[in-house]
């Protein structure tokens, strides 16, 4: 183990600026069901190509993939779209956790030579399962078999009871839940890729139909689909190619036994039950991009339900443990003078849900400066990986030195 964890330090601070993200591209979003009768393959294929323009490669530049969810086919990828050889294929087992992540494995094969050229990808289509309900389609076996007997259908219910017990142990409330969903929403407002535009009062928050108590269903992300691509190529490489080039300053991805399958085993010690999972890799992902919270210049916080955006802020030490609540009705994560303005796009709330790669290409347009809501001066950005099972991943990106 002590060798295991030595070689893992060096290979963060071998990252460390020398990949760097050169093209991103996305299709629209759609609201769920509305993709049809395009394929998710369509879709991830049509990512891809924009990532490529994007970045002025060539497709069959392409010689690796990273993924952090399931469902790609590398082969097909490959036919479909001309690539005549790869070097390098990876995933990240998990789902939303690993999205952060991702890019730390395309960056580990660029650094150490075995690629040239890695795309990360992720996508999402939901014409045979809603993620909402997902849980109830589970088949029974030991650890599952408790879940839909007692009313946890899907995510959002079984996150609904570490929201409670973050209430009960800090004194967290609604209307602390109800700020971070009404500054995505601001966000969204007049964002031209977001889905939902529409303003929101604090009087419709509470007026929603609750899903979970104590979530309703503005705590809850959309139910969306669409693909987006990242191309991660090496920095010195990246310098002469379309884009100015987004430093990879760090990337990591694990976490703590304790947490372990967090919200699918309900067994952590109180202590972890109130938090994102995140801390480990927290500390690590700082370390190794010899930074601190307050060197970044924006947040795009997983936002799959808004009590574990909270806990992602207190775990990533934007403020301490139990004070999230305060920290986010204070203003604090508000782009119009916020001390750290999180999900400019309007997040996974507001904008859309595609497994949390949508923070990844918002946090790309804010440190190439071209955001719709642009944070002044932007020079780091911090991406999250969603609170789930192991593992759960975090991401620092940065302006070209």
């Amino acid at each position: 183990m002590a060798g295991s964890t030595a070689l893992w330090s060096t290979n963060h601070l071998s990252i460390r600026n020398k990949a760097a993200i050169a093209g991103i591209g996305a299709t629209p979003f759609y609201k769920r069901g509305m993709s049809y009768p395009q394929t998710l393959n369509e879709l991830v294929c049509s990512a891809i190509i924009a990532a490529v323009d994007d970045s002025g490669l060539s497709i069959k530049d392409i010689d690796g993939f990273a993924y952090y969810s399931g469902g790609f086919d590398t082969p097909y990828l490959m036919e479909t779209l001309g690539i005549p050889e790869v070097n390098y294929t990876a995933s990240l087992s998990g789902a939303g956790g690993g999205s952060a992540g991702s890019l730390g494995l395309a960056s580990s094969a660029i650094v150490s030579g075995v690629a040239k050229t890695v795309i990360c990808v992720g996508a999402l289509q939901q014409t045979k399962q809603r993620f909402g309900a997902i849980t109830s389609a589970y088949e029974h076996t030991p650890e599952t078999a408790f879940f839909s007997p007692s009313g946890l259908v899907g995510p959002g219910h079984m996150f609904a009871l570490l929201a409670r017990r973050h209430m009960h142990n800090y004194g967290t409330t609604r209307e602390q839940f109800a700020a971070v969903a009404l500054a995505a929403r601001e966000n969204a407002i007049n964002h031209p890729d977001a889905i939902m535009r529409k303003p929101m009062t604090l009087e419709d928050y509470f007026s929603a139909p609750i899903l979970a108590d104590p979530l309703c269903l503005y705590d809850f992300c959309l139910e969306s689909e669409g693909a987006i691509a990242v191309l991660v190529t090496s920095e010195e490489r990246a310098k002469d190619l379309k884009q100015p080039p987004v430093s990879i300053v760090s990337s990591v991805h694990g976490g703590s036994r304790d947490w372990g399958r967090s919200l699918y085993w309900m067994n952590m010690p109180d202590e972890t039950f109130v938090s994102s999972g995140n801390k480990t890799i927290a500390s690590k992902l700082y370390k190794a991009a010899q930074l601190t919270p307050g060197d970044i210049d924006t947040a795009q916080i997983y936002d799959h339900f808004t009590p574990m955006v909270i806990a992602q802020l207190e775990d990533f030490g934007f403020c301490a443990q139990g004070e999230g609540g305060p920290f986010v009705e204070s203003g604090a994560i508000r782009f119009d003078g916020g001390s750290i303005p999180i999900n400019t796009d309007g997040g996974q709330l507001s904008g859309a849900y595609i497994w949390g790669l949508t923070h990844v290409r918002e946090a790309v347009h804010q440190i190439r400066g071209t955001a719709f809501n642009q944070v002044p001066n932007c020079q780091f950005a911090l991406v999250t990986g969603g609170p789930s099972s192991l593992p759960v991943s975090g991401l620092i990106l940065g302006k070209h030195r």
